[in-house]
């Protein structure tokens, strides 16, 4: 494994909110976060999104561009046009053939959108964005 323990040790303070209504990648998500050290909070819709950013401000924001209950595009331009907020990277995922939404991600200030395939075989990459 790259970076060992090492690694595994950096990460321990990195905060992630996850923002992902789909069981399959939450688990993938979870696994990859807990293999890491990395402390994960999840939230299934905007509401409880909301509640989590508000107790603690994540080293990193994952979120399911394909989510109607994480309702994605409000939550992106919320976090960017905050001050306190802005600097977070945001990582959003998708389906590959989505390019308008890829690109309107992007346009609201998402720092990388990538499609599920993309995303799950980096996720261990990704979630090292947090210790950074």
């Amino acid at each position: 494994m790259e970076g060992g323990t090492h690694m595994t040790n950096d990460l321990k303070a990195a905060r992630v909110l996850a923002a992902v209504d789909d069981l399959f990648f939450w688990t993938k998500i979870e696994a990859a976060a807990r293999h890491l050290g990395v402390r994960l909070q999840h939230a299934t819709d905007a509401a409880q999104f909301e509640e989590k950013l508000a107790t603690e401000v994540p080293d990193l924001i994952i979120l399911d561009l394909n989510s109607e209950a994480c309702a994605p595009m409000a939550v992106l331009r919320r976090v960017k046009s905050d001050q306190k907020l802005k600097a977070i990277p945001v990582v959003g995922f998708l389906s590959h053939v989505q390019v308008e939404l890829a690109q309107s991600a992007i346009a609201a200030g998402c720092d990388r959108v990538l499609p599920r395939s993309k995303f799950s075989a980096t996720l261990p990459e990704i979630l090292r964005l947090a210790g950074r």
